[in-house]
C-alpha cells in the first residue's frame, strides 16, 4: 500500500486529498483517507484587484502548512500541489508560491487551463467509460470552466475559458465570452454527433446529490433546470440550513448550474454523468502511475 496526497489550491477553496493506493491484479485501487477543504476565496481580490492581498497570501500559507503536516501525520509518501485560475492571473502568484515554498518546504506549480484539464481526466476512460463513445468533458470552477472533448478515448480538443463561479457571482464575464465559448463548442462538436457530458466539480456533485444520487450516476437537463428553480426561490440562509451547503457553497452553485446548462444546450446533450471526481483524484492517480513506471 501507498499513501499519496493532493493540494488543490483554486479560486473559491483548497483542497487536500490523502489516498492509500493499492495495486491488485493488474489493476489500481483507491481509497481516500482524508479529505480536508478550505475556502480561501482566492478569485473574490484576484479578479477584482488583480493580485492576492498579503492577509490572503498569509491564510494561503497557513493552509498549504496545515496540509504539509496532515500529510505527514498520514505517513504520505509521495505529494504533487497545483494551483489554478485565481494563482494563473495574479499579479504575484508566483512571488506568494516561491514564498510558500521557502516558508513551507511546499512547491505549489501554478498550471496552464490545459494542463488543469489534462489533470481532470486523468485515467477516467481506462476506469469507467467507454472508449467507443465521444464525451465533453466539463468542470467549472471559481475562476474558469475547463472544456475537453473526447471521441474513442482519445482527446480531440481542449480549452479554458474564464468563466468561473467567482467572476459570475461578481458580474465579471461578458457576453462576448458567453458567445466565444457557445461558438467553440457548437464547432467542436457538430461533427461529432452523439456526445455525452461529464461533469466535474465540487457543484455538479452537490447537485447530483440535492436530485438523489441517480444508479447511472447522470443528472438530466430538466432535472437541473428544476433544481435551479427550486434553489433560486430559496435565501442565501435557507440555502445552508435546507439544503445543507455550505456558505461558500450557497453564493456560487447557481452560477455553475447556469454554466453547465449553457454548455449542455449548446452542444444538445440531454444529461450529464457525475463520477464525483475532482482535480485532485487526477493528481492522486497521476502520481500511482508516475510510481508504477518507476518500478
Amino acid at each position: 500500500m501507498n499513501v499519496y496526497g493532493a493540494i488543490d489550491i483554486g479560486s473559491n477553496a483548497a483542497r487536500l486529498l490523502i489516498c492509500e493506493v493499492f495495486y491488485y491484479q493488474d489493476e489500481w485501487h483507491y481509497k481516500k483517507r482524508s479529505l480536508v477543504r478550505m475556502p480561501l476565496r482566492l478569485g473574490e481580490d484576484v479578479f477584482t484587484l488583480g493580485s492576492i492581498p498579503e492577509a490572503k497570501a498569509r491564510d494561503m500559507e497557513k493552509s498549504v502548512l496545515a496540509c504539509k503536516l496532515l500529510m505527514e501525520v498520514n505517513g504520505v509518501e509521495r505529494y504533487k500541489a497545483v494551483a489554478t485560475s485565481a494563482m494563473r492571473e495574479a499579479a504575484n502568484g508566483q512571488e506568494i508560491a516561491n514564498s510558500i515554498q521557502e516558508r513551507t518546504g511546499v512547491s505549489i506549480e501554478i498550471i496552464p487551463g490545459k494542463v488543469e484539464a489534462k489533470l481532470l481526466y486523468a485515467t477516467h476512460f481506462e476506469e469507467m467509460l467507454d472508449r467507443t463513445k465521444s464525451y465533453m468533458y466539463v468542470d467549472v470552477g471559481g475562476g474558469s470552466t475547463e472544456v475537453s472533448i473526447f471521441a474513442n478515448g482519445v482527446m480531440k480538443n481542449i480549452r479554458s475559458f474564464n468563466i468561473g463561479t467567482i467572476r459570475l457571482k461578481n458580474n465579471q464575464v461578458q457576453d462576448s465570452q458567453w458567445n466565444e465559448m457557445k461558438s467553440w463548442i457548437e464547432i467542436h462538436t457538430s461533427a461529432i454527433g452523439s456526445i455525452e457530458a461529464i461533469g466535474s466539480g465540487g457543484n455538479i456533485n452537490k447537485l447530483y446529490k440535492l436530485n438523489g444520487s441517480r444508479a447511472d450516476k447522470k443528472i438530466t437537463y430538466a432535472e437541473l433546470e428544476k433544481l435551479y428553480k427550486e434553489i433560486e426561490a430559496k435565501s442565501f440562509i435557507e440555502r445552508i440550513i435546507h439544503l445543507g451547503m455550505r456558505s461558500d457553497r450557497a453564493d456560487v452553485i447557481l452560477p455553475a448550474t447556469r454554466v453547465f446548462m449553457k454548455v449542455m444546450r449548446w452542444a444538445g446533450i440531454k444529461d450529464v454523468y457525475v463520477p464525483k471526481f475532482g482535480l485532485s483524484d487526477g493528481i492522486i492517480r497521476i502520481l500511482a502511475k508516475q510510481s508504477q513506471m518507476a518500478l
